[in-house]
């Protein structure tokens, strides 16, 4: 069972706000860990996903981008478990 997935944010960024707050119901339910990294604090992280944020990664590597909804995001969790 998965127990974290990442979310790459960004500061001022209400994408990134509106996925915390639409993914937070979903992994208090199955008692997943967010950890959240800010792509402006690694410019290896700025240079992959700068663009992109918010993203989600899973535990296996899996990614997905904004827009996503969060039963893609169960449905991710699904199937690496």
């Amino acid at each position: 069972m998965s127990d974290k997935i990442t979310l790459i944010s960004g500061p001022n960024c209400h994408l990134c706000d509106q996925a915390k707050q639409m993914l937070k119901p979903l992994l208090e339910e199955k008692n997943i860990q967010l950890s959240v990294l800010n792509v402006r604090e690694d410019q290896a992280l700025f240079e992959q996903y700068g663009l992109r944020i918010p993203v989600v990664i899973l535990e296996d590597g899996s990614e997905k981008g904004w827009p996503f909804t969060v039963a893609q995001i169960d449905r991710m969790l699904d199937k690496i478990n």
